[in-house]
């Protein structure tokens, strides 16, 4: 009996010594998860926030001083057009007949103000759509071979909806007739929003082509050559696997200085 006993007791030692390491490593494997979850939600928001609101003072100090941005002149119309800070009623097309300056943005190279009044939103916009360059620096990119700035054509971006800074995680607040703001060195272009596609594949590539018209929900989009402006974010929250569109039309362009 007392040597059956002996080993019932190692074994319930060993049992509770089992079990003790197996908490001690669920609670640092979940110690571990929260402060992934803290980096991603919290910490790269606050980096790149703060990184981008530099970049922006960074840009309006060259600007307002006459030195190009990078050393580099910007490929965006500066003809003048009347000043419009809201859209009167339904967004209209117009006519513009832009003079093209010399030089293109650089890959990543952050060259314009992205503004939107209804979400309090001031972000840098660079050139491309790269995740480590721009997008998770918190700047909203502009896919490469859609127009620029007040061009004839789609101006398109895209930008985060969560995490980096997160800057589109509100497009869904967006309504028709919002203004929308894009400065550069040579000019100030607004836009007013059109349409609103609230979610459509990510493989999508007819929302961003010159005349916008989505491939997956044809009924969404335009059929006329214009001035457009397209902005692009992952939906729903903390996914990839959709994305949503808002659709603007310029309605102004004011040259700086």
């Amino acid at each position: 009996m007392r040597v059956v006993q002996h080993r019932d007791r190692r074994r319930r030692a060993r049992w509770r010594r089992g079990l003790w390491g197996g908490g001690e490593v669920l609670v640092t494997v979940g110690a571990v998860l929260m402060l992934l979850v803290v980096h991603q939600l919290w910490w790269t928001n606050r980096e790149a926030r703060q990184g981008a609101e530099r970049k922006v003072a960074a840009l309006e100090k060259e600007w307002g001083s006459g030195s190009p941005a990078s050393g580099d002149a910007p490929a965006w119309p500066s003809a003048p057009a009347p000043t419009a800070t809201r859209a009167p009623g339904r967004a209209r097309q117009r006519s513009y007949t832009p003079v093209l300056v010399p030089g293109r943005p650089r890959r990543s190279q952050a060259y314009a103000v992205l503004t939107i009044p209804r979400l309090h939103l001031r972000v840098p916009v660079a050139e491309g759509v790269s995740k480590p360059d721009v997008l998770n620096r918190g700047y909203v990119g502009h896919y490469r071979g859609t127009q620029q700035p007040g061009q004839a054509g789609n101006f398109a971006l895209a930008g985060h909806r969560n995490t980096h800074g997160e800057p589109f995680r509100y497009l869904p607040r967006l309504r028709p007739e919002d203004t929308l703001q894009v400065e550069t060195e040579a000019a100030t272009y607004t836009y007013a929003v059109d349409k609103i596609l609230p979610q459509t594949s990510s493989r999508d590539s007819g929302v961003v082509r010159p005349v916008p018209r989505s491939l997956v929900r044809p009924s969404y989009g335009y059929d006329r050559p214009g001035y457009y402006i397209t902005l692009t974010t992952c939906t729903p929250e903390f996914t990839s696997r959709y994305r949503m569109v808002v659709w603007g039309k310029l309605v102004s362009m004011r040259p700086r200085g």
